[in-house]
């Protein structure tokens, strides 16, 4: 009869404690492992070995189980009558006999074994309780401190575990330094052999909709609700917010006194420009927010069609239009309707010259096209590109 050391044995239900491992599972894999270490260094056979392990004392005994026989032909699975009964005097050939066959060597494999297996068991829960924890923070910010670089990917460290920012995740020409504090969207996190891998991303729109949820207490109560956004990562955001209480302005709130909620948000995404508009229902209304900061004549909407033609005064083109389209095509996605633009001046000239004017339906390809190209029309954006960046959902 083999004893675990004491000292082990208290640990072991430290561990239960500590770990929240039940130290019955913990006693099942160390039995398990003695079982193989049994085979493996005494050329047994596991087949009819059992190990036991006292709960109360530490008490490791190594249990055989051997078939009674006249004549023994394999000493690893029978056993002869005349020393079967010195162990169980009323047996019979046929019958089976269990009895104790632990080697007076086994003390010594079975502490190193034991101890192999409880390391590995608090690993593998370690590792469990990391993966459970960072599962609830899926879709969530975290806080991070830039720990290397591996090829592309940035390490970070949160403290737990280490998480990876890869290259299609990154805010385009934001300078990533060792050891610089940094906020992060976690939008997936997997259980591999080495543990859980968690995956951050700073271009997810997620990642926008929850700074302000962190920065605007009104957000994060529910008071205010964002309806939608549309994200240029690095460049250009518009965010669109609502609120059932009259006496809120959800803008204002989110902006802060003099821009500083949205200007703390902006500097965490490095200089990204954000807009910040009202929701509303009324397609015309919305899609004349949305084209902020430009100030708009009037829209005209296609509900079948789920277009949208906006005339601008002849100043106020380029500003809806943007750098290369980019509040154009913001606009159309944070509302999810196609947005024709066209300026006062071209609206006459088009009526002038008696063609079909843009608000009574749908403007020719090839006049659009031709226009476009010469800066006077513009249509935002194409189909394709009215796909969301992210669900919202998910990002709640």
């Amino acid at each position: 009869m083999k004893k675990v050391n004491t000292d082990f044995f208290t640990a072991i239900e430290a561990i239960e404690k500590e770990k929240g491992i039940d130290k019955e599972v913990l006693f099942e894999a160390i039995e398990a492992a003695l079982l193989s270490a049994y085979k493996r260094n005494f050329n047994a056979s596991a087949a009819n070995a059992r190990i036991d392990i006292s709960r109360d004392t530490g008490d490791i005994k190594v249990y055989g189980s051997f078939n009674v026989v006249e004549e023994v032909s394999n000493p690893k699975m029978e056993i002869q009558l005349d020393k079967a009964r010195e162990v169980e005097p009323e047996i019979e050939v046929g019958e089976e006999l269990e009895m104790e066959v632990t080697p007076k060597e086994f003390g010594r494999i079975a502490a190193q074994t034991a101890k192999q297996v409880v390391i590995q068991r608090i690993r593998e829960a370690e590792r469990e309780i990391i993966y459970e924890d960072f599962m609830d923070k899926e879709h969530d910010v975290v806080t991070g401190v830039i720990q290397r670089f591996e090829q592309k990917n940035v390490i970070i460290d949160l403290g737990k575990t280490e998480a990876v920012l890869p290259p299609s995740e990154q805010i385009p020409y934001e300078r990533y330094e060792q050891g610089r504090r940094i906020k992060a969207y976690i939008y997936e996190v997997k259980k591999t052999t080495k543990g859980p891998q968690v995956m951050l991303s700073r271009t997810h729109s997620g990642l926008l909709k929850r700074l302000f949820e962190l920065e605007v207490p009104e957000i994060y109560e529910g008071i205010i609700e964002v309806k939608s956004l549309a994200r240029e990562p690095g460049y250009r955001s518009k965010i669109a917010v609502w609120t059932a209480k009259e006496d809120i302005d959800p803008v204002g709130a989110c902006v802060g006194p003099r821009g500083s909620r949205v200007q703390t948000i902006s500097n965490e995404l490095k200089g990204e420009k954000i807009d910040v508009i009202k929701w509303n229902d009324a397609p015309e209304v919305f899609i004349s927010s949305a084209l902020s900061p430009a100030k708009i004549s009037y829209v005209k909407v296609d509900q079948e069609e789920k277009k949208a033609s906006v005339v601008v005064p002849d100043d106020q083109l380029s500003l809806a239009i943007g750098k290369e389209g980019q509040n154009a095509r913001l606009a159309a996605r944070i509302s999810g309707w196609k947005i024709d633009i066209i300026s006062e001046s071209r609206l006459e000239k088009m009526e002038a010259e008696e063609e079909k004017p843009l608000q009574e339906g749908e403007p020719a390809e090839e006049e659009s096209e031709k226009e476009d190209a010469e800066g006077e029309f513009f249509t935002a954006p194409e189909e394709s590109e009215l796909e969301e960046e992210s669900d919202l959902d998910a990002a709640t």
